[in-house]
């Protein structure tokens, strides 16, 4: 052993020895500096010698490691849990719903798309209206910059400036709880008005389908309404039937079950349907006077983003009252709801047409796919048998280009709505909820609960003796952000003092 050895050695230790001689031998060290003799005598036996290090140059790590509170606040706020929003009194109703559409990403880029950077106060009439967008596009920006709950407090003042009826105080001056729906439909509201450039989409007019604004291109569904008289004769005496479509920015889950009804709502699907139906009194032409009609809506075109409203608060006559001005109240009944809605016996014949060949077509793609793997077929053999196909086209006489591609064309279904593919088949996903928890319409506390996003390659597990995924959600109580999962949302029903669902966000499902 030579101390010429290139050695970069971190200790040299002598073991069994009383007297421990520690070291660093580097190049050119003189090993007859330490008296082996010496320490093989008092160690009374073999001398061991323990060499710790390395001879070669030590790699630097492929990828450094930087702690969490050596980020920018603002990475900080990607690796983390998402930002709350501070209750200024009585704002849950509001931080709710912006936490909700928070995750719309198309709806942030529109309000980016048409707010300018900075607002002029001494603007025109509606200069009220963009301070009200350009001010929530800057709450959503300061929220993408911390992990840290943020204060609402601007856009809780430019909203009050907006929308008066937010500003009203109770007896004690304290800010009275306000309607997390009626401030959703309020906004969206605004922003149909404000947002007509739909260049962040990235749509043509086709695609559009009719939307002229960002609120309505991502919320809006058109309504059929068809309505038929009850009191006329059929065939050629009856009264026309009145059929209109009209533009709405949400589906009414009806719970309560109207007047004079003796249906018993206990799931999602049953409130919407007696929702699109009903009875009501309108004039006919053909009897001179009121008559009771019939009213049947359907869905004529499809959202990307669809809500659904459960109908738990409403207004009750009061005639042995000393005023009669009546009084809200709130229904506490259990409606179930699951994480996927399927809307197709919601919709109008012609939807409901496209939708039927997207699924017969799934559904013939997923049996020759099962009939090719108990075959034995991989995909390799099948992708051969598809391109030899293609080759063998191209020799065809009389079959040009055009006529392929008219063909292909005659083939695809058309889409059911603006940013809709044309293979959709009409099943939403749930992803955010509005909840209300309390007995009183006019108090109580609202939060919002939010789908996480998919982040990890861990398989994720299904809720037990179901086929749901049980994904990661994060509840929002405020400035409080906790974690929870896709079986405490289904928890959320009704029939208690426990927070219970209000507004249903389901997005198309892929």
């Amino acid at each position: 052993w030579s101390a010429e050895k290139n050695l970069f050695l971190l200790s040299l230790t002598f073991l069994n020895f009383t007297g421990l001689w520690k070291g660093v031998l580097g190049d050119g060290f003189d090993m007859s500096t330490i008296n082996f003799g010496a320490a093989q005598a008092k160690s009374k036996g073999d001398l061991q010698l323990l060499l710790m290090g390395s001879a070669t140059q030590l790699a630097k790590p492929k990828t450094k490691t930087v702690f969490l509170e050596d980020l920018p606040p603002e990475e900080i706020a990607k690796v983390q849990e998402p930002s709350g929003l501070v209750n200024m009194g009585n704002t849950c109703y509001l931080n709710s719903v912006v936490q909700c559409l928070r995750t719309i990403e198309p709806f942030r880029q529109g309000l980016i798309q048409n707010t300018p950077a900075a607002m002029n106060p001494s603007g025109g009439s509606n200069n009220q209206n963009v301070l009200f967008l350009a001010t929530l596009r800057d709450l959503y920006n300061s929220l993408d910059r911390t992990a840290d709950p943020v204060s609402p407090g601007a856009f809780v003042t430019v909203t009050k400036m907006t929308f008066p009826a937010f500003s009203q105080t109770g007896a004690q001056g304290q800010p009275m709880q306000q309607d997390a729906e009626e401030f959703y439909s309020g906004l969206l509201t605004l922003a149909a008005q404000e947002t007509k450039d739909l260049s962040s989409l990235k749509a043509t007019d086709e695609e559009l389908k009719g939307a002229i604004n960002i609120a309505d291109a991502i919320f809006g569904m058109v309504m059929e309404e068809t309505l038929t008289c009850d009191e006329t004769l059929s065939g050629d005496n009856a009264e026309p039937p009145v059929i209109k479509n009209d533009l709405h920015r949400k589906l009414v889950c009806n719970i309560q079950g109207g007047h004079g009804t003796t249906t018993n709502v206990t799931h999602i699907y049953e409130g919407i349907q007696l929702g699109l139906e009903g009875k009501i009194e309108k004039n006919s032409q053909l009897l001179g006077r009121n008559a009771t009609w019939t009213r049947r809506q359907r869905l004529a075109r499809l959202p990307p983003v669809l809500v659904v409203q459960f109908g738990r608060f409403y207004w009750k006559e009061t005639p042995d009252s000393e005023d009669h001005a009546g009084v809200k109240c709130k229904i506490m009944k259990k409606v179930a709801f699951s994480s996927t809605l399927d809307v197709y016996d919601f919709c109008s014949d012609s939807v409901r047409k496209n939708l039927k060949q997207s699924r017969d077509e799934a559904a013939a793609e997923e049996e020759e796919r099962i009939k090719k793997k108990l075959d034995g077929e991989v995909n390799e053999i099948d992708k051969d048998v598809k391109m030899t196909d293609v080759n063998d086209g191209e020799g065809k006489s009389g079959e040009s280009d055009e006529l392929k591609a008219a063909l292909a064309l005659s083939l695809v279904t058309p889409a059911v709505g603006p940013g809709l593919p044309s293979n959709f088949q009409g099943h939403y996903e749930l992803f955010a909820v509005v909840t209300h928890k309390g007995r009183d319409a006019d108090g109580g506390h609202y939060m919002g609960w939010v789908k996480a996003s998919s982040t990890s390659n861990i398989k994720t597990r299904k809720i037990a003796d179901t086929d749901v995924l049980n994904e990661d959600w994060f509840v929002f109580n405020d400035d409080e952000v906790s974690p929870c999962k896709t079986e405490d949302i289904l928890k959320l029903q009704g029939g208690g003092d426990y927070d219970m669902s209000y507004l249903n966000f389901y997005r198309a499902k892929k």
